[in-house]
């Protein structure tokens, strides 16, 4: 169909825009497309964010497929053993168009029975790294690390789970402080800007993830609206660091912020 078209040249478009800005694309368990197709598709590095699903044989081959097609990493989600209540979505799912989720065993797929244990087997089972996505405390961060994770995502899932949660930025500084250099601390979550970047180095994250921001430039100029979205944030973070008088990226501390108001 032409939207299944339109789709592969969206994945297409995402993952060569992101290798064209340096930038690492992390392919979503949810893509309408094959992970090893999207995978195909890239000419930089790509990751995979995987749903552990009830279907643990399906899940195996899933992570199997993606080590198979060359994903650098596995992003584990571990904050949502279901869903949480989406009512814009409840309203819209009259207009959306149903679509093929081949990385999906049915609609009913999260597996409320993850645990601890799994992800250790997990990180044990397989040769790339492996990240836990979706980690608000220092407790939990802990375990990752313990599981033998490589590294973890502090993330809320975009305020999409559980309503009132604290947001990532916030939840990070504690979470660095834990675990110090012992495990990658990752970031996502409200990034729209450079500054959004430097915000979150400063206050212990290697790097930072981002989802809405280039939609936006997909949406609006295809492929080349993905370069132009990483090129804006990329040339923010340059210049908020020149105004905060760092020129590299690996001096910069909290010392560039200012104290929170009480």
């Amino acid at each position: 169909s032409s939207s299944a078209r339109d789709e592969s040249a969206g994945f297409a478009a995402a993952v060569r825009g992101a290798a064209a800005a340096n930038a690492t694309y992390v392919i979503s368990s949810s893509a309408s497309m094959r992970v090893e197709d999207i995978a195909k598709a890239a000419t930089g590095p790509v990751w995979f964010q995987l749903y552990v699903q009830k279907d643990r044989g399906f899940t195996r081959a899933l992570v199997q497929a993606a080590e198979d097609a060359g994903c650098r990493a596995l992003c584990v989600t571990v904050d949502s053993p279901t869903f949480g209540a989406r009512n814009r979505e409840d309203r819209a799912k009259g207009e959306l168009p149903e679509r093929e989720l081949p990385n999906l065993q049915g609609k009913d797929y999260l597996d409320p029975t993850l645990t601890w244990k799994d992800i250790g087997d997990i990180a044990a089972r397989w040769q790339v790294p492996v990240l836990v996505k979706g980690i608000l405390s220092a407790d939990d961060a802990l375990r990752a690390f313990e599981q033998g994770a490589a590294g973890i995502v502090v993330s809320n899932h975009g305020g999409r789970q559980l309503d009132g949660a604290p947001s990532s930025i916030e939840a990070l500084p504690p979470i660095a402080d834990a675990v110090g250099s012992r495990i990658e601390v990752w970031m996502d979550g409200g990034i729209r800007s450079g500054q959004d970047v430097l915000k979150a180095v400063a206050l212990g994250a290697k790097g930072t993830l981002i989802g809405r921001s280039f939609l936006y430039g997909l949406g609006a100029m295809g492929e080349p609206g993905v370069r132009k979205c990483l090129k804006i944030i990329q040339r923010e973070l340059e210049l908020t660091m020149a105004f905060c008088g760092r020129t590299d990226i690996r001096n910069v501390d909290r010392g560039i912020l200012l104290p929170a108001k009480s």
